[in-house]
Formats: structure tokens, sequence, C-alpha cells
């Protein structure tokens, strides 16, 4: 039975988090992800590539270093009370929103139909003037906007999901956009969980130089102290619940000449129908 998790008024029983590596989501956000697991939430995780280009070691192999990621964030998933943990097995480094990519990550959101959809930013490009943000992260990004609008939603979209596979579309609620340090619309309070969260981190060995565990509790430090907790992470929230409701709405908007003329047209005609009798 699924638990019911709040977060800003919206009811959540099922996440899916998207991103391009194995480790990408213990970085980002598995203190939120921790929280949601402890509550009874239903998390999957979709990791697009199969991260085989994470290493300096000539020694090592991409088929080896697959199996060693693979391992790694399965043991992560396990750590954080992840439910599915699924690989799409695209080649890490060379990763671009194609339509073979988008209808893969489409495909997993009409299967698994999260309330919630999690990424990274796509339009976070440089951070605090010492990071570049690979190119992966900001394909994987793109590609989870997309399914929102349109490929997992609309059902002439990738018509062979439901057509040959029985796959319905689905909406989330909503989109949360991990921050990396800008301006946020929530900030979670992972203060309890902050322990998970670097428990499953350490489970990324191949990835992890000393100074990582300190610089992810130093994030979280800083981004929960803005919101006055100990440890936090930040999102950028995309509410896709209220469209239906807002969509009324937005058509009351004053009509542009054309429209107004088409209405009179509408409106002589209703009346000449009436006048007649024909219906």
């Amino acid at each position: 039975m699924l638990c019911v998790m709040k977060l800003e008024g919206m009811d959540i029983q099922r996440a899916m988090v998207v991103y391009a590596h194995p480790d990408d989501a213990e970085f980002g956000v598995a203190g939120t992800v921790a929280k949601w697991s402890r509550a009874g939430v239903e998390v999957t995780y979709c990791m697009i590539t199969n991260g085989a280009s994470g290493s300096d070691d000539p020694k090592m192999t991409r088929e080896r270093l697959r199996e060693i990621r693979y391992a790694e964030q399965r043991a992560a998933a396990k750590i954080l009370g992840v439910k599915h943990c699924v690989f799409l097995g695209y080649e890490d480094g060379y990763l671009y929103p194609t339509l073979e990519v988008r209808r893969d990550v489409a495909r997993q959101i009409r299967i698994h139909r999260p309330d919630v959809l999690v990424t990274m930013d796509p339009t976070m490009r440089i951070a605090d003037d010492l990071y570049v943000n690979h190119p992966d992260h900001i394909a994987a990004g793109e590609v989870a906007l997309r399914s929102i609008n349109p490929d997992a939603s609309t059902r002439q979209m990738f018509p062979e999901l439901w057509t040959d596979e029985h796959l319905e579309p689905h909406k989330p609620k909503a989109l949360l956009l991990e921050a990396f340090g800008r301006p946020a619309t929530v900030v979670v309070d992972i203060s309890d969980v902050l322990e998970i969260k670097v428990k499953a981190l350490r489970a990324h060995t191949s990835q992890l130089g000393p100074e990582a565990e300190a610089m992810v509790r130093e994030w979280a430090k800083r981004t929960g102290k803005a919101a006055g907790y100990k440890a936090g992470e930040s999102f950028r929230i995309v509410r896709l619940e209220n469209d239906a409701a807002e969509r009324p709405r937005r058509q009351k908007r004053p009509p542009t000449r054309a429209r107004a003329k088409a209405a009179r047209h509408a409106a002589a005609g209703t009346r000449r129908r009436s006048s007649t009798g024909r219906r």
C-alpha cells in the first residue's frame, strides 16, 4: 500500500528521479529521496547513461566500469529505499536528447506514473564560476522537460507506446528541478536523513575523491541554513496539476479582432437558427 507524502500542498505517492549517471542523484537529491522513501513513497530511479566514461584509470575498460557503476547505483538505491532502479544504458559522455532517448524516458514515465518528476535543471551551465556542468546532465534534464510536454503526456506522441505497448499517457503533478545553488521554490529539510544521504553517496566508491563527502555536507549545510534547517536540498517546482484548471481562465482574456469577429458571426448564426426553429 502506497503512503502519501505532502510537498507544497501536493500529495505524492510515486516519484521518479531522471538523471544522466549513476551517482548524480546521490550528490544532488538523495536526502529528499530518503525522506520520501521513509514516508512510504514509491521512488523510481531512471539512469539514462551507463557511467562508463567515469574513470581515468588506463587499465579500466568501459565494459567493466559499466558493471561497477550499475552495482554501485543499486547499492545506493537500496540504502535510500528506492523501489525501482532502471538503467537505459546509453553511453556516458555521448548523450543527446534524441527521439530514441525521449521515447525511452517517456516509456518509463508511463509505466511508473509518478506524481513528481525530479531532474537537473538543463539551463544550468556554470555554477559559482567553479564548475562547468556536464553535457550529459544538460541533455538528461532536457529529455525530462520534453517528457512533460509532449512525450509522456500526449497520446499521439510516440503512439506506439499506447497502440503496441498499451501504455497510457501520463503527466506528473509537478516537476522538481535541482536548484544547485540557484534561486529555489522550496528547500527540503534533510537534517534527519543527511547521514543516509552520505552513506548512499559512499556506495559510489569508483567515483569519490577524498573531498566528496565534505563537499556534500557543506552544500547541504549552506542550502539548509537559508531556510533555518541544519541541512537541506533545494528545488525549483514547476506545478503541472493546475494546467487544466488554469486553461479556462486563460481563455477569458480579451479577444483579438479575429476572435471577436468570429464570435459575432457565431452569435448571429445562433440567433438565426433560433428564429427559424432549426436545431
